[in-house]
């Protein structure tokens, strides 16, 4: 491996330098994404249940909010709970763009990688050109400095693209899901809301139909 690098010169190492960030930024996403660390299978019903036996409590809202991103998205709810529907789905709202927008942390360099990894390995390739002509001389070429200046343009180009591929196949990948949870957290979210304000409503209906039944 060490005989490669070295046989691939020095700009090799932006691109080792990408492909250990783009690793580090794959597995960290692969951890963070999970579905059950995003959106915990039970959670609104749960949510609904606790509301609707204790209330709502400061206790039950840092707990809720620390369970996980959807969580956070549930306690902005319900921290409203006693406000106007339009209140109550703004305050939603807000924190779920901050939650999309932690969902979506590193997903920029990542695909800023798979896109500047081509360039990179091209860079490489003319690097490697320049080796090639300066070997050129009126005594005829230098086969070692041909040689080098080959496996600079050939390897710099194969490393930018099984870095760039790979990158930006998970770059896609990663923000496919976090779409997919956003769409998932904004239809839970929709049903607190209807749940939570058509038990007032029918509460109110409910007090409002009390005197009339009794004259």
């Amino acid at each position: 491996m060490f005989s490669i690098i070295q046989a691939a010169g020095w700009p090799i190492w932006f691109l080792l330098l990408a492909s250990i960030i783009a690793v580090a930024l794959i597995i960290e996403r692969v951890v963070a994404l999970r579905e059950q660390k995003v959106i915990p299978a039970g959670l609104l019903d749960k949510a609904i249940a606790a509301h609707r036996e204790r209330g709502v409590s400061n206790d039950m809202l840092l707990s809720l909010a620390a369970s996980s991103p959807f969580g956070r998205v549930l306690a902005a709810g319900l921290r409203n709970h006693a406000s106007p529907r339009p209140v109550m789905k703004e305050a939603i709202d807000e924190e779920g763009r901050a939650v999309t927008h932690e969902l979506e942390r590193y997903l920029t360099t990542l695909g800023t990688i798979a896109s500047i990894s081509p360039l990179m390995g091209l860079f490489g390739t003319v690097v490697g050109m320049i080796e090639i002509f300066g070997s050129q001389a009126p005594s005829g070429a230098n086969p070692q400095q041909l040689a080098h200046g080959i496996s600079i343009a050939l390897y710099n180009t194969g490393f930018g693209l099984m870095i760039a591929i790979p990158a930006m196949i998970f770059f896609r990948h990663f923000r496919g899901k976090v779409e997919t949870f956003v769409v998932d957290m904004e239809q839970q979210a929709a049903r607190l809301v209807d749940i939570l304000h058509g038990d007032r409503v029918e509460a109110m209906s409910r007090a409002a139909a009390r005197p009339a039944t009794a004259r």
